[in-house]
């Protein structure tokens, strides 16, 4: 079992945010906006999905389980929480969230099936934002030139992410789901993924008026596929989903344990397992 701590974070959402918040980048700041428009309908399906394992595991299983699911719910509340008063100042920049839309329509086609299948799109979508938390942890210069109230949102988030990555995982093996059907949900969930965050961060720029200026595209290639570009340093540890003995525990670093103990000034803890 993992112990989970639940924190509330110690910034200031209600002064406004600027248009290109992110080091004054247009395409980072498309980019993560995008992310955080699919994080308040994303996190509630996660934790409707986790909430509904632990209700169909075998009675004398749940209390094992119980403390580590309820610090995942706790975790994951405060995420839809602190990017939906993110989210607001976006809708102040004209900026509209289709992912959300889009999300929504899709989960109504999973009412009624098994259990199982949230988990295993669950454990999918938890490994992406694992990796590239653990990405954005490592990268010490990023938001150099980002006040420093949303550098800390961004990384708090991604410290939080790493640190609960394998808990809808361990579920999902606890009920017994099936190795074809977790692999299946990779795949379906990597093409919806990067489709749903590439046409989010299009309609951003489109409304920013910056999608056709030439720094945003080069923004965009060095970013995502440069030398330590996100997508390109990500590559392998996606694909080590598929190994048939992989657990996300195999990707572990030190990076969100330091990052949240170096960083204790930004939060307190408001709930942690008895």
């Amino acid at each position: 079992m993992t112990e989970l701590v639940v924190r509330r974070l110690l910034i200031d959402l209600e002064t406004p945010v600027r248009r290109h918040w992110c080091g004054g980048d247009a395409f980072h700041s498309a980019f993560f906006n995008a992310l955080s428009m699919s994080f308040p309908v994303g996190e509630q399906f996660f934790i409707d999905s986790v909430r509904n394992g632990l209700k169909v595991l075998p009675a004398d299983q749940q209390a094992a389980w119980r403390d580590e699911v309820q610090g995942f719910i706790g975790q994951e509340a405060t995420h839809r929480r602190i990017h939906g008063l993110f989210n607001a100042h976006l809708e102040q920049h004209g900026l509209i969230n289709h992912w959300e839309r889009r999300a929504r329509e899709r989960l109504k086609q999973l009412d009624g099936l098994d259990p199982r299948h949230s988990l295993a799109i669950t454990a999918a979508n938890e490994h992406f934002t694992a990796l590239f938390a653990e990405w954005l942890l490592g990268q010490a210069d990023f938001f150099r030139d980002t006040e420093p109230r949303l550098k800390t949102l961004w990384l708090w988030h991604s410290a939080e992410e790493a640190e609960h990555k394998s808990t809808a995982f361990d579920l999902y093996q606890a009920l017994g789901g099936s190795e074809a059907w977790r692999l299946k949900w990779m795949r379906r969930v990597t093409v919806i993924f990067l489709t749903d965050t590439l046409r989010q961060t299009v309609s951003n720029l489109r409304r920013d008026g910056t999608l056709w200026q030439w720094n945003t595209w080069t923004s965009a290639a060095h970013f995502l596929l440069g030398r330590g570009g996100m997508l390109r340093s990500n590559i392998k540890p996606w694909r080590d989903y598929f190994r048939a003995d992989f657990h996300p525990s195999h990707q572990h670093s030190a990076l969100s344990a330091t990052w949240l103990r170096e960083n204790a000034g930004n939060y307190t803890v408001v709930g942690q397992p008895a």
